[in-house]
């Protein structure tokens, strides 16, 4: 039985993220209503992350098997075709055939997240639902300078989630860079694998430090306090997207 990869973009606003649950629809759950539509099969598919409820990829990963050889081009152009009949904001950008023991989740070697800010007076009219608004400007160069102190392995105990299922908090971050362009302010990081929550608790430590509310000392404090009360709010869903999965 063949193996698929399917590399996936969607607009997380609509949906309750990416895993199947009972109190809303998933991207998991209508990428398989596709597949089921296309090949009859009622299959389960793995990804590389399981975004929460209004976050964005444009480098979502997921592996199926099919019952079925079909050439790659046709795989994703007929999910294509009963996405856009079902009006879901998904789209498969590519699908590749890989070997039985790939899986998406399990032979991930890292994964890339980007998250976005507009800082500017004016509320968003066209990316409201696209990045996370700070009416204040932030110094993206004193937040790149702090965010550089989180890399490498720490315990992130105060940026993890409290209903994280990870079994250890500690983690090897390999990026972490604040850059301003063409008026946003981007946070790109980049690891094998993140905290549930990690990447959304980092980023609104950072903004403190961006509005001059924190130090770049104050957010080192809050890291080796490890403590979740030591953490700022967390960044909105909507400003993060997962953009990559390294293999």
């Amino acid at each position: 039985m063949p193996r698929y990869k399917l590399l996936i973009e969607y607009d997380g606003t609509p949906y309750a993220g990416w895993q199947r649950q009972a109190n809303g629809r998933a991207v998991q759950q209508v990428v398989e209503e596709a597949i089921e539509a296309f090949t009859g099969e009622a299959l389960r598919i793995q990804c590389a992350g399981r975004t929460d409820a209004g976050v964005h990829a444009t480098g979502q990963v997921a592996s199926v098997m099919l019952a079925k050889e079909w050439r790659t081009d046709q795989v994703r152009d007929a999910l294509n075709a009963h996405l856009t009949l079902m009006e879901e904001q998904v789209s498969i950008l590519a699908a590749e055939k890989v070997p039985e023991a790939f899986d998406a989740r399990f032979s991930a070697k890292g994964r890339r997240y980007l998250y976005r800010i507009i800082d500017r007076r004016p509320p968003l009219a066209l990316e409201r639902l696209r990045c996370w608004h700070s009416r204040k400007a932030l110094d993206a160069d004193a937040m790149h300078r702090a965010a550089q102190r989180l890399l490498g392995h720490h315990d992130f105990t105060t940026f993890r989630a409290a209903d994280c299922q990870s079994d250890s908090p500690m983690k090897t971050l390999d990026r972490l860079d604040v850059v301003r362009r063409d008026g946003e302010i981007h946070v790109e990081a980049a690891a094998r694998s993140f905290l549930h929550n990690q990447v959304r608790s980092m980023v609104g430590s950072l903004k403190r430090v961006g509005d001059g509310s924190w130090s770049e000392a104050d957010l080192v404090a809050a890291l080796e306090a490890r403590e979740r009360a030591r953490c700022a709010a967390l960044a909105p869903p909507h400003g993060l997207y997962l953009t990559g999965v390294v293999y």
